[in-house]
């Protein structure tokens, strides 16, 4: 069988530290150069980037645009691409080798398959690595309610630079809101799912840089950064809904979607905006359900006493007792002994020290 041509799409702002190996991990995959084309769309960066992606030319074609976010990169990369199948890479991340290999395998398989993802390696700047593996080899789509939350709980192995599509699926999608700055790979692998088979791949085969640039990752005490992924979480909840409805997907099935997103909208919102003490308990246990529904009735009831505070506290207070007793050591050992704390059933997680 003829090897499809293949279009590797990077999009990439001020990554002057990391973009060379995005690009190298590419360039290294066991694919002819006729089989492959890389472009690389730079979002206005300020540092060297462009410089140092032109050192790959004719290889490698870079597209420059006005700043405007991950979804406009998206915009202007997506319409440029030839092949196939696209393959998307964040220019801060870098793939296994084998990895354009094994996904173009998925996608002969079966002519259903529409996107494809796989495990990820989370890598720390100090060397840590947490690598996420699932259990199955799950292929769904998100036109059944089972379907819909088999989407929900392993969406986190679609994401940008884990996931690679069928053109003819992207070319369905259309544009991307321009208001997704970020996360608008997540409009892009929920609406693929309507028109085609998502396939999950056990392997890791990306490699997610955790730094301190990271514009989806917030750390510590970065209530503007927390403030900007809620507007971004609201934005891409009314953008999903007014396509389902639009794509005529059952309303019953589109909540299961929608309000998840509306769920993590609404936690963040909690922590740094505050609200009503009854907000909080309703999006914690909304959140509950979905993370751990498997939960016993031990953890349940433990849940719910943990919230007890939560019906009077103001939701910042709340956050911030929830932040002090989580990082409580004493804390952690009892819950190791007594009740310990639940972990997906559907993922292999492994943690190890880069030599």
């Amino acid at each position: 069988m003829a090897q499809p041509f293949i279009s590797v799409l990077i999009d990439t702002y001020n990554h002057e530290r990391f973009i060379e190996q995005a690009i190298n991990s590419v360039l290294e995959q066991d694919l002819a150069q006729k089989q492959c084309e890389i472009i690389v769309v730079d979002d206005c960066s300020v540092d060297r980037t462009p410089d140092l992606v032109r050192r790959f030319e004719p290889r490698v074609r870079l597209i420059r645009k006005a700043n405007g976010g991950q979804a406009s990169a998206f915009n202007a990369g997506i319409p440029e691409c030839r092949g196939e199948i696209i393959a998307f890479l964040d220019g801060d991340d870098w793939w296994a080798p084998g990895k354009l290999a094994a996904v173009a395998n998925a996608f002969a398989s079966g002519s259903n398959v529409g996107l494809v993802g796989h495990g990820i390696t989370e890598v720390y700047s100090d060397g840590r690595e947490h690598t996420e593996l699932l259990r199955e080899n799950p292929r769904f789509r998100i036109t059944s309610a089972d379907g819909a939350r088999t989407f929900r709980m392993r969406k986190s192995f679609l994401g940008t630079s884990r996931m690679t599509y069928r053109s003819a699926v992207l070319r369905k999608i259309g544009p991307v809101p321009e208001a997704l700055t970020f996360q608008a790979d997540e409009y892009l692998f929920t609406l693929a799912g309507l028109y085609a088979d998502v396939l999950i791949l056990r392997e890791s085969l990306t490699f997610y840089r955790l730094h301190e640039k990271n514009a989806f990752q917030l750390a510590g005490e970065n209530v503007e950064g927390i403030r900007r992924k809620y507007k971004v979480l609201q934005a891409l909840a009314k953008s999903l809904q007014n396509e389902l409805r639009k794509r005529e997907l059952p309303d019953a099935i589109a909540k299961i979607i929608v309000d998840w997103f509306d769920t993590e909208a609404d936690l963040l919102r909690l922590t740094v905006d505050g609200g009503f003490p009854w907000e909080t308990v309703r999006a914690e246990l909304r959140s509950y359900a979905v993370e751990n529904r498997n939960a016993g009735a031990a953890h349940w009831m433990f849940k719910c006493a943990s919230l007890l505070p939560a019906c009077v506290l103001p939701p910042r207070a709340y956050y911030s007792l929830k932040k002090r007793l989580a990082a409580s050591d004493m804390y952690r050992r009892a819950r190791g002994k007594w009740l310990p704390f639940l972990t997906p059933q559907h993922v292999d997680r492994y943690r190890t020290m880069r030599p």
